[in-house]
C-alpha cells in the first residue's frame, strides 16, 4: 500500500499557488500508482481547531461549526476544480478524530511521555506556534512577521526532549526519511541543540478538542492536527484497517512545516511505539519577485483565475514542469504563458493536430510491421519514468515526455507524409503508424498530471481508455478507424 498525504489546510486559508502545489504533487504520485495497478490511498482533508479559526468565525458572525463547515466544504469544491482523487477527507471536527486525539493523549500520559507545568513564553495566534525569547527578534513570528503574545499559564507538555537522540539515530540510519536530502542536516542540527518539552494543551481557548486529563483544557491545535495521519485511517479504535494502510509511504508538506512533520510527529509515534512514515518529503515555496508568496504582501496568486483562463491542465503541467520538485520556485505570467504556447499549444497539440489530420486525409493503413524500434524505445521510457516517480521528480519526467513529443514533431517533418501520400503509400502506412501508436503512449505518459488532455486525444484517436489501471502496453489497440479531429487541445490566446 503506498499511503500519501498532505497537510489538512486551515478552513480560513485562501486558496494559494502553494496549496495547489501540494495537492496536485500527491494527485500525480496517486493518479499514476494506481496507473500502474498499484495499491493507493490519498488522504487530505482540514484543520478546524484553534484560537485562530475562533476569532475568524466570531469576525463573521458565525458559531465557529458553522464557520469551519463552509470552509471544509470551499476546500472540497476547490480540489474539484484542480481534478484531485483523493480517496478521503478527514476533518478535525470529525467525531472519530476527536475520540482518537483524546485516547492517544491518555496512551502518551499512561506511558509518562506527558506532565503537567507552567507554559512561559511566546506564541504567534496566526501560526498557532509557541517559541522562546531566545528564537525570536522584536517579539514578532520568524515565520508570518505578526505580533506574537506573551504567554505565562498551566499547561500540559509532551516530553519531546526524551526523543532528540532516537530521531536522529532513525534519520541517520533511514536516508529516504527526510527529503529532499538538502534539508536533512537542517533537522539533525535542530536535534542536536537541546529539545525543549512541547506544550501540548490550552486554557483559555475553548475551540478545540477537550484534554482527557483536565477539561479545563484544550489540545494543542498542532498536536491534535497531527494525529489526522492516524486517525483517519482507524487507529486505535479500527486497528485491521490501520494495519492495511499505515506506515505512510509518503507525507508531502511543505518546508515551512518541516519540523512539525520530522520532530514532534515522529516523537509522538515513537511514544505510541508505532513505525515511522517512510519519508517527509518537503517542497519549497513558490516565490514572486524573489519574495515568499503571502496575502500579507500582496502578491499571492489565485490559482483560480489562473485555471478559469488558461484551464486546469496547463496549470498542473506549469506547477509539476517548472521547478525541480524540493526547491524554490519563481513565479510569473510571463512564465506560465511562455510554457502553454511553447510545451503545450505548439508542440503537444500541434503534433496531435497533424497527425490527426493527415490521417483523416490520407487514410493509410495501419501497419506495425515496421515499429519494433518505437516499441523497444516507448517501453524504455515506461521503465525510466517510472523510477522518477518514488523520488517526486516531476519536473524531470516532464522533461523526458516531452523529448520524445519534440522528436516525433522532428519526424513529421523528416518523413514527410504529404509527400509520401503522393510517391510511396507503404511507407506512409508505416509512418502514420508510427506517429499514431507514439501519440498513444504520449496520452498514457501525461494521463498524472493532465488528465483531461489525455483523454482528449484518446478521444481524437479513437481510443476508448478509462486507464483505471495497468502499466503502459503496446500496441494501442486502435486501428485508425475511430479517429476524429475534436477541438483544439491548447487554443492560442490573443
Amino acid at each position: 500500500m503506498r499511503y500519501i498525504t498532505t497537510p489538512i489546510y486551515y478552513v480560513n486559508a485562501n486558496p494559494h499557488i502553494g496549496h495547489a502545489y501540494t495537492q496536485i504533487a500527491a494527485d500525480v504520485y496517486s493518479r499514476y500508482h494506481r496507473l500502474m495497478g498499484r495499491q493507493v490511498y490519498f488522504l487530505t482533508g482540514t484543520d478546524e481547531h484553534g484560537e485562530k479559526i475562533a476569532r475568524a468565525a466570531a469576525e463573521q458572525g458565525k458559531t465557529p461549526k458553522e464557520f469551519v463547515d463552509m470552509g471544509a466544504e470551499n476546500f472540497k469544491m476547490l480540489w474539484k476544480t484542480h481534478n484531485i482523487e483523493n480517496d478521503q477527507f478527514v476533518r478535525t471536527t470529525d467525531p472519530e478524530h476527536k475520540e482518537s486525539v483524546k485516547e492517544i493523549v491518555r496512551r502518551l500520559i499512561s506511558g509518562g511521555y506527558v506532565y503537567k507545568g507552567v507554559y512561559e513564553g511566546l506564541y504567534c495566534v496566526s501560526c498557532e506556534t509557541y517559541f522562546t525569547e531566545t528564537q525570536v527578534e522584536e517579539k514578532l513570528c520568524p515565520d508570518c512577521g505578526k505580533n506574537l503574545e506573551k504567554l505565562g499559564q498551566e499547561s500540559y507538555f509532551f516530553k519531546l526532549s526524551a526523543f532528540s537522540e532516537k530521531l536522529i539515530k532513525h534519520i541517520e540510519e533511514n536516508p529516504q526519511f527526510i527529503m529532499p536530502k538538502s534539508i536533512r542536516n537542517e533537522i539533525i542540527g535542530f536535534l542536536q541543540q537541546e529539545l525543549i518539552d512541547l506544550s501540548i494543551s490550552r486554557q483559555d481557548v475553548s475551540w478545540g478538542v477537550s484534554f482527557p486529563a483536565d477539561d479545563s483544557h484544550t489540545v494543542y491545535v498542532w498536536f491534535d492536527a497531527l494525529i489526522n495521519y492516524i486517525s483517519a485511517i482507524g487507529y486505535p479504535h479500527d486497528m485491521a484497517r490501520f494495519g492495511e494502510v499505515w506506515p505512510a509511504k509518503i507525507h508531502l508538506i511543505g518546508k515551512d512545516i518541516l519540523k512539525f512533520h520530522a520532530v514532534i510527529w515522529p516523537a509522538m509515534l515513537m511514544a505510541l511505539d508505532l513505525k515511522l512514515p517512510e519519508t517527509v518529503y518537503a517542497h519549497g515555496w513558490w516565490m514572486i519577485e524573489g519574495g515568499k508568496m503571502s496575502k500579507t504582501a500582496g502578491n499571492s496568486v489565485d490559482p483560480l483565475e489562473l485555471i478559469e483562463e488558461w484551464g486546469i491542465d496547463p496549470f498542473r503541467y506549469f506547477l509539476m514542469r517548472q521547478v525541480c520538485f524540493g526547491e524554490d520556485g519563481n513565479y510569473s505570467l510571463e512564465q506560465f504563458i511562455s510554457r502553454y504556447e511553447s510545451d503545450l499549444a505548439n508542440d503537444l497539440g500541434n503534433l496531435l493536430s497533424r497527425v490527426v489530420s493527415m490521417l483523416i486525409k490520407y487514410q493509410p493503413e495501419y501497419d506495425l510491421s515496421d515499429s519494433l524500434e518505437l516499441e523497444s524505445k516507448l517501453k524504455e521510457l515506461a521503465t525510466e519514468l517510472d523510477a522518477l516517480y518514488d523520488d517526486m521528480k516531476f519536473n524531470l519526467i516532464l522533461e523526458k515526455i516531452w523529448e520524445l513529443v519534440r522528436e516525433a514533431n522532428v519526424y513529421v517533418e523528416s518523413s514527410a507524409p504529404w509527400r509520401l501520400a503522393k510517391e510511396d503509400p507503404a511507407t506512409l502506412n508505416l509512418v502514420m503508424t508510427n506517429l499514431y501508436e507514439t501519440l498513444s503512449a504520449l496520452a498514457w505518459f501525461i494521463y498524472p498530471f493532465m488528465p483531461e488532455t489525455s483523454q482528449r486525444m484518446n478521444k481524437d484517436l479513437g481510443l476508448s481508455k478509462d486507464y483505471e489501471s495497468g502499466e503502459f502496453s503496446w500496441p494501442s489497440g486502435g486501428d485508425f478507424s475511430g479517429v476524429s479531429k475534436g477541438a483544439v487541445l491548447f487554443p492560442k490566446k490573443q
